[in-house]
Order: C-alpha cells, then structure tokens, then sequence
C-alpha cells in the first residue's frame, strides 16, 4: 500500500543500515505505574515509499509494493498490543495529481492486497472500515472489494481498521456542514457533538496518537477533526522499512507523556511537565 508523501522526498533510515541503531522490541507493561495506557486509537501517515525506491534506483512502484510487509506487520503488532482502533492514510484526494500509471499501479494493488488480506483480517476478528472512496475515477471493482471486505468483517469485535483511501481531512469537515444544512439543523443548535455526528464513519473516536513516518511533520490533510488533540511521533525510518518494534517504540513514546488537552497538569515526581 502507498505513502501519502505528496511532496519532494528526503532521505530517511534504514535499520539495520551500518552505523544505524536498530530499534529495540519495548517492554509491552512500562515499570513506571504512573505511565498512561496504550493509545486506544493510533493513526499512521504512510510515508516514504518514494524514497525508499529512489534509495535503491528503483521505480516508485516497488517502494509501494515493498510497503504490504509493512501495512499487515503494524496491523498485527497494534491488535497485539492492545490498540482498539488503527487508521492507515493509503490514498489521500490531493494523490490524483500523481501520475496515470502510478495511479493506476496503486489502485491494482490495493485491490490485490484488499482480496489477499481480507480472510486474514476477518479470522483475526479485525472490523474493516472504509474513510472516503467516493471519487468516481476509484475502479469499480476495487469499490466492490472495500464493500465487500467491510460487509464480511462488519460483525467482528476486535480492532477496527480504518482505511482511509481517497480521503481528506477539509472535504470530510465539508460534508458534515452540507449535512448539517440537509438535515435543517439551526445553526444554534450546532456544538462540537453535533457537528461531529454528521462528520463520515461518526462513531470514530478522537485520534490518540498520530505516527507518520519518513521524518517529514506535516499533517497532510489527514482526519483533521480526529487529531485535533492527537500527539505525534516522527520517526525518520521510512515506511516500507518500520515494522513491529518502531511501532511498539512510537506506544512506549505515547505513554510517557503528558496530555492535558490545554489545561494544566499537576508535576509529578519522574514526569517534568511539557
């Protein structure tokens, strides 16, 4: 599956590399009592793969291909480690300016990996969402796969997957005003609540934590209403090349922090305030 870096790439961390740290596998219980619970809903910006092929002289393609290892290794260390909701950012609505044929790759792709994955996900218990997948250029049977994956996965009460493909952040807050007005609510009566029950897929929580990968920090577009509290976590590997242990490091990351969602937190011994 692709990366969402929709700009010029830069270069990133292989590990294993020579001279490159390798990330440690981290302990799933922190000693500390005092650390916060495993995020309930992790978000990942998929980036990378771009240079991940140009670092080998390959074409951008093989660094999407390269990238399924990734996608299915992150989706069984997150249910493992006791993450409830996972959202991956696939293909975002400003990705249709790429070129025909890598657009066309990656649409082949998707579909392959969506009917490859699809009884693995379900015996793992795993539910499937989709966020976006409205464009008409989306091949009809890559639109049939994605219904068909969440109509087979739609019963299961483990971690929910959130693809998010042919997405964006403003055009989900767009639709939400357009059914806000549809609906003929008064626009006294609109709060945070109600405005995110027109928002698509409604029953999302807020984002936890957000991983994008690569060392770029930028948001992309991505699930703006869901990660307006979110923290965030860069590491430079880039995405065809993170697997279980830098996810589990980015959660041990999450854990020592402090979120007080703009309020003011109390010091506590071993934890400085940021």
């Amino acid at each position: 599956m692709h990366a969402t870096d929709e700009q010029a790439d830069s270069a990133g961390v292989q590990p294993g590399a020579p001279g490159v740290r390798t990330v440690p596998e981290q302990p799933s219980q922190p000693p500390d009592e005092g650390w916060r619970p495993v995020p309930r809903h992790v978000a990942c910006v998929m980036d990378g793969n771009g240079r991940w092929a140009q670092q080998r002289s390959l074409p951008r393609t093989s660094g999407h291909r390269a990238a399924e290892a990734t996608v299915i290794d992150v989706i069984e260390a997150a249910r493992s480690a006791g993450v409830e909701w996972l959202s991956l950012y696939a293909f975002s609505t400003e990705n249709w300016r790429r070129p025909g044929d890598e657009i066309d790759f990656l649409m082949r792709l998707v579909r392959r990996v969506v009917r490859k994955h699809a009884l693995l996900l379900h015996a793992r218990g795993i539910r499937c969402r989709l966020l976006g997948a409205e464009d008409p250029r989306i091949p009809a049977p890559l639109a049939q796969d994605f219904a068909d994956l969440m109509t087979l996965t739609e019963a299961n009460r483990g971690m929910t997957l959130t693809v998010a493909f042919d997405h964006g952040g403003r055009q989900d807050i767009v639709a939400a005003a357009r059914s806000l007005i549809r609906a003929g609510v008064p626009a006294d009566s609109v709060d945070q609540a109600c405005f995110a029950a027109h928002l698509p897929v409604p029953d999302t929580p807020d984002v936890d934590l957000v991983i994008r990968t690569s060392g770029e920090q930028r948001i992309s577009n991505f699930m703006l209403w869901q990660v307006a509290y979110a923290e965030w976590v860069f590491p430079p590997v880039l995405w065809p090349d993170f697997r279980a242990p830098h996810l589990l490091e980015c959660l041990h990351e999450y854990r020592r922090r402090d979120r007080r969602f703009g309020g003011v937190a109390p010091q506590t011994k071993g934890r400085p305030q940021r």
